[in-house]
């Protein structure tokens, strides 16, 4: 079966289908990456917050979370992918899908870990300043500026 894109807000998703995205982001973040923070931050509640993820055959291969979608300077977030489905472009439709979200005009905001700044470089996303340490983790801030501002 191909892989399937689902986008949902806090409004329309279901806890059936918010609770393997939730599960999947602990099992990524605070599991694997032993980065214990409390990633339930009120922020997927919000209106304007997408949850966007992809599955195969029912099972959760990746997500992200788009804060802010609809504004002028969105935000891409909780990119996590399951480790089996790593490797097979799940992240990458997942962040062409974001920046779909957030329209052409908008410059969309991202915090990376650091040795993924020109993974995300393919997607645009530039370098917005300096590195800085997240739960032990190096982070590079990025920025994804519209078509129209790079000429």
């Amino acid at each position: 079966m191909p892989l399937t894109i689902e986008t949902r807000t806090a409004d329309t998703i279901t806890a059936a289908e918010l609770y393997p995205l939730l599960r999947l982001r602990v099992d990524v973040f605070v599991v694997e990456q032993t980065c214990p923070y409390p990633d339930l931050d009120g922020r997927d509640l919000l209106p304007d917050t997408l949850q966007v993820w992809a599955h195969e055959d029912g099972e959760v291969l990746g997500c992200i979370r788009v804060l802010g979608a609809g504004t002028p300077e969105p935000a891409i977030g909780r990119v996590a992918t399951a480790g089996p489905a790593r490797g097979r472009g799940v992240a990458a439709a997942l962040i062409e899908r974001g920046i779909e979200l957030c329209g052409p005009d908008a410059t969309i905001h991202l915090h990376a870990q650091a040795h993924l700044e020109g993974w995300y470089g393919r997607f645009g996303f530039e370098r917005a300043g300096a590195d800085y340490d997240e739960d032990g983790i190096p982070h590079v801030p990025m920025t994804r500026v519209p078509r129209t501002a790079r000429g």
